[in-house]
């Protein structure tokens, strides 16, 4: 496994929406390992590929509740519900603001081996969820920010 660089805001490629994963094998294994320990390394709590600098749909998460998730081409099927809540991300250090999420998600995704997943969550969980699939699709949190009050 290896520390790889993050990818900071102004860098083109945290703008661009990335291509699903084709190929489930071993390069994909190193990268997602690299992406847990880029991702603990700075003290975070999710990382998507393209903060490392790879236009590929590949998230990882670990929102602190018990689970680790490993995101492959994931898509979210349902939102219910909404929080706002401040957020920030390791590709724009020192930036907080209040963001408006879904309080509650279904994604359908793949693993590492291309298995296919589904994963509800809520919450904390659901908030970094879709911080992560928004880099996917070139979005940043700041784009989403809110004048609206926290409700988490």
């Amino acid at each position: 496994m290896a520390i790889r660089q993050i990818t900071i805001d102004g860098d083109p490629v945290l703008r661009k929406k990335c291509r699903p994963v084709t190929e489930f094998n071993e390069r994909l294994h190193v990268l997602i390992d690299d992406m847990w320990e880029t991702m603990y390394k700075a003290d975070g709590v999710g990382l998507a590929a393209p903060q490392v600098n790879v236009l590929r749909r590949i998230a990882v998460v670990d929102p602190e509740d018990g689970n680790k998730y490993e995101l492959v081409n994931p898509v979210i099927v349902k939102s219910e519900g909404f929080q706002v809540g401040q957020e920030g991300c390791l590709s724009i250090p020192g930036f907080n603001c209040n963001v408006r999420r879904p309080y509650k998600i279904s994604v359908e995704a793949q693993d590492r081996n291309g298995n296919r997943v589904k994963y509800d969550v809520e919450g904390f969980p659901a908030v970094v969820f879709c911080h992560e699939i928004d880099h996917l699709d070139g979005i940043l949190f700041k784009d989403k920010r809110t004048e609206e009050e926290p409700t988490r």
